[in-house]
């Protein structure tokens, strides 16, 4: 999979006057262009390059500044904290290749050569990769801290962290390996431009479809459906359970608004691809344009996070003003945070660590009078 791209390319008229058309990318080996030829969206060639490098400023700089917060935490981090980190590293890396899609999509063809095609191809696929698996690990470890009162301190010794962080990259760099093999620069009809492009066969396609999406996310839904109904049955958290819950749909939503369209499109073309449907040309060029924008609207949750962070994580905002000398001597109340899940921690990022009240660890922790590290 690669960001959408399109672009023009010199064609010779019946009259030998030379004139500019759009070409286009077949992703996946379903367009019959004798039957039809495609439109493409209007101003693509502005608009998508646009949108990638707005996405490389705010990623770069937001993923890199959770980095360099989260190396400035004092004391021994979380297993969470890692995961936070080391999925900011994952979008860190993905974002500096879309400078490279960005020029590509503006162009029409790809002119960086073969290795940095296949190794920003691979980038994309191990970030969309690590970037669920991470999300499903920080959710398999609240549902553990939530609902089955796990300490977090427990969870997360060195050992693993180690096994957890080198599961995930292991699985993510193997499962990348596709890309490499099956992406390459392949000649524009006519012209000396080459265009990156190349998919898995259909069946493998599916079987990464089902690895890197459709399992993870039943696992996400399943922790934080969980996590909801054991905040819903304590009512004297008030406040804290609200805000606890629009996290969780804020982080869950955002993820799956960003990739489910261009994976329930992906499953549906190889479908089409494997029973050989014959589509109408309307429905050829809505599934082009489907793609096109859903691939966009994939790439740009890896800006997202850092975005979240601020706006709904009083503790990170609080870290951020300081780090600013003019914001130094900020004071900002902190509030509950819904990635704590207690009335003393309120950052996913920054945890207090502090012990709950025998009341409190009654009601979230289920052990009378012994607090609990969320």
């Amino acid at each position: 999979m690669e960001p959408a791209r399109l672009g023009t390319e010199s064609v010779t008229t019946e009259n030998g006057n030379s004139s500019f058309e759009p070409f286009t990318v077949d992703y996946y080996g379903f367009m019959d262009y004798d039957k039809c030829y495609p439109q493409e969206l209007p101003y693509a060639y502005i608009v998508i390059p646009t949108l990638y490098f707005m996405t490389f400023l705010i990623g770069f700089f937001g993923n890199l500044f959770v980095i360099l917060l989260m190396a400035r935490k004092q004391g021994s981090k979380r297993l969470v904290d890692n995961f936070v980190l080391n999925l900011a590293v994952a979008d860190l890396v993905f974002v500096c290749t879309l400078p490279f899609w960005a020029v590509s999509n503006a162009l029409g063809y790809w002119s960086f050569g073969e290795g940095l095609c296949k190794f920003c191809s691979y980038t994309i696929s191990v970030n969309r990769c690590s970037s669920i698996l991470f999300l499903m690990g920080m959710s398999v470890e609240r549902f553990l801290v939530v609902t089955k009162h796990w300490d977090s301190r427990s969870i997360g010794i060195k050992k693993n962290i180690i096994m957890s962080l080198g599961c995930v990259w292991v699985t993510s760099l193997l499962l990348g390996v596709p890309s490499v093999v099956y992406r390459k620069l392949s000649p524009v009809d006519g012209t000396s431009k080459y265009l990156c492009e190349g998919e898995p066969p259909n069946a493998f396609s599916l079987v990464l479809l089902i690895v890197t999406f459709l399992l993870p996310l039943g696992v996400i839904l399943f922790c934080y459906c969980s996590i909801f109904s054991k905040l819903r049955g304590h009512v004297s958290l008030g406040k804290r359970r609200n805000n606890a819950l629009k996290i969780i749909f804020a982080i869950v939503g955002v993820f799956i608004c960003s990739w489910l369209p261009f994976h329930t499109l992906k499953a549906y073309i190889t479908v089409i691809k494997a029973q050989n449907l014959d589509l109408s040309c309307q429905a050829l060029v809505a599934f082009r344009w489907g793609v096109t924008i859903s691939a966009c609207l994939g790439f740009t949750n890896s800006c997202i996070n850092p975005i979240i962070y601020v706006f709904m994580d009083q503790q990170f905002r609080q870290q951020a003003l300081k780090s600013i000398p003019v914001f130094h001597n900020t004071k900002e109340d902190l509030q509950s945070s819904a990635l704590s899940f207690s009335s003393t921690e309120s950052s996913v990022l920054f945890g207090n660590r502090k012990k709950l009240p025998s009341a409190t660890s009654m009601q979230v922790g289920g052990t009378k009078g012994k607090g609990r590290d969320v």
